[in-house]
């Protein structure tokens, strides 16, 4: 994960979930990018045991690091938030090596390369809005003047970043094109604008491909297009519609089968926008707002596929 140091304990799934570790005595152990390697063909990490705690404004210990082959721990939590970058990728060999050598990946490395976040979405073209990936700042523009209003984002990031709804009259459009592709050297997503924003913008939690109730409901600020916690928008917990259950469903499966355990889907409307695996968030407020303990949910279905104990 990022340093542990470093996070909003406040509103930090990864925290939930080690507190849940915790409750269940799992010895933890912390890791970030820097001290996972491969070693002769083994995945190693420097661990720092960690123990956390229930106070917000002193959540955590760590001891000192000691190395050991990754491959011997039970569960291997993938937590590091986006940029989803070439950095990101490498350290996917380094888990994929720990996953051969025996340990339980959340999410499997391979699926963590293969699902972006945006572009994965064009898997179930009849679930999403009309979407283009592009480097091309004139596949926009005619993107643009066929839906009236759209939606550009960068690829990679996460929690709202960078994320522009443009329309034909914008005056900033040129310069906006230009900074999301990078001067057309980085594929970007446009997607036409759906209006539903306004009601919220869904987080539905998938465990091992089947969702989660209640949904998050993040609803955008009157003066933000963005539906997302970081973004300043406001939470609040909603039922799975019809629609909602047949994405899920859909995507879910797919999911499943690439042993992805823990996601997080985001739909606007009747449209899916996202699939999140990398870091799915939404835990903390759902747990809040429902009483609904997605992190007990999670470690019940892993302890189960590692044959251990689920109280």
């Amino acid at each position: 994960m990022d340093p542990i140091g470093t996070i909003t304990p406040q509103k930090d799934s990864t925290l939930t979930l080690l507190r849940e570790a915790r409750r269940r005595g799992i010895s933890l152990y912390h890791f970030t990018l820097n001290d996972i390697e491969i070693r002769d063909g083994r995945a190693y990490g420097r661990g720092a045991p960690l123990e956390v705690t229930d106070d917000d404004g002193d959540w955590f210990r760590l001891d000192a690091a000691r190395d050991m082959p990754l491959g011997d721990l039970d569960f291997l939590f993938m937590r590091k938030d986006p940029p989803f970058n070439a950095e990101y990728i490498f350290a996917t060999y380094v888990l994929q090596r720990a996953q051969d050598e025996g340990a339980l990946v959340v999410n499997d490395p391979q699926a963590l390369r293969d699902v972006n976040e945006k572009v994965f979405i064009a898997w179930f073209p009849e679930l999403a809005p009309p979407t283009i990936v592009t480097r091309s700042m004139d596949s926009i523009r005619a993107f643009l003047s066929a839906h009236g209003r759209i939606v550009v984002k960068p690829l990679d990031m996460m929690g709202g970043h960078s994320i522009f709804a443009l329309d034909e009259a914008d005056k900033n459009l040129a310069v906006i094109l230009e900074t999301i592709t990078a001067g057309e050297t980085r594929y970007a997503m446009a997607q036409r604008h759906l209006p539903e924003i306004v009601d919220g913008d869904r987080r539905v939690l998938l465990i091992d491909g089947r969702p989660m109730s209640p949904a998050l409901n993040r609803v955008p600020r009157t003066d933000d297009n963005r539906g997302n916690l970081m973004a300043g928008a406001r939470a609040e917990v909603c039922d799975l519609t019809p629609r909602d259950v047949q994405i899920c469903e859909r995507v879910g499966a797919e999911l499943a089968v690439r042993g992805v355990a823990f996601a997080g889907l985001d739909i606007i409307g009747d449209y899916l926008t996202e699939v999140n695996i990398t870091s799915p968030t939404g835990i903390r407020e759902i747990q809040k707002l429902a009483g609904v303990d997605a992190a007990a949910l999670l470690f019940d279905s892993l302890l189960e596929r590692v044959g251990r104990s689920v109280s």
